[in-house]
């Protein structure tokens, strides 16, 4: 019994934040002189894999847009869906999600992504320690990891602003006791993350992702539908409009 929880296990966790990783063999953008660099960090519920299931990227880039708010989206990673434009404008479709990644990968290359980029004003850490989780990785060396993410962005920009999610739960049917356990801890740390690592320069925010998402929400056992999707934006917009820049 044990042996097929962990197949399953490892199985689920090479879709849940794996969609299609690319090879960093591009020619790096210019920095952005943006005044609002928003870096979408994690995996792949921030990668999306359209038709598969979204990210809610496009979601926020429509919303911030149709508010009319100057911003630029920014990481070394892009996708090849295809996304209608709005308001006569192509979606940004820069980002740094990686699917599969965990926090011990993201961490170990997030200093070079970010010599590459730029420095954020603004990072979307999306469901910290979520492949960690489903890999039964140790879960204190998960926290050590998120808040060694968060070292790493205040020493490269001193004034970022953090906005890290309590996430979102996977399917009902998907969700076994382990895990229903383990994100509840993380939610609660994550409140504790953000207290901890707020500085009179960097503000660290966590923000519920989980509070009214429901089976309705997802495409498969983890990752967002539309409607999943524009939820999950609408959280991040609700957030955003306190700590853009005008």
């Amino acid at each position: 019994m044990k042996m097929t929880i962990k197949i399953l296990v490892l199985g689920i966790s090479l879709l849940m934040f794996n969609a299609c990783d690319k090879d960093d063999d591009t020619i790096p953008k210019p920095p952005s002189t943006s005044i609002n660099k928003i870096l979408p960090l994690g995996a792949s519920r921030v990668e999306g894999a359209r038709p598969d299931f979204e990210s809610y990227r496009y979601e926020l880039w429509k919303d911030l847009k149709e508010n009319d708010w100057t911003f630029d989206f920014i990481g070394t990673q892009s996708d090849n869906a295809s996304y209608p434009a709005f308001s006569s404008e192509n979606f940004d479709i820069d980002h740094e999600g990686r699917g599969g990644f965990t926090s011990g990968e993201i961490l170990s290359g997030l200093n070079g992504w970010l010599n590459q980029t730029g420095s954020p004003d603004i990072v979307l850490f999306s469901s910290p320690g979520g492949n960690d989780i489903l890999n039964g990785q140790n879960y204190n060396q998960t926290i050590s990891n998120v808040n060694a993410i968060i070292d790493a962005l205040q020493a490269n920009n001193p004034s970022v602003t953090i906005i890290i999610e309590q996430p979102a739960q996977g399917r009902s049917d998907f969700m076994t006791t382990e895990f229903i356990n383990a994100f509840n801890q993380m939610r609660q740390d994550v409140l504790t993350i953000a207290t901890d690592q707020t500085t009179t320069t960097s503000q660290v925010i966590a923000v519920d992702m989980f509070t009214g998402f429901n089976d309705t929400h997802l495409a498969d056992e983890v990752h967002y539908n539309e409607a999943g999707a524009e939820f999950i934006a609408t959280r991040y917009y609700n957030v955003l409009i306190n700590v853009l820049e005008k």
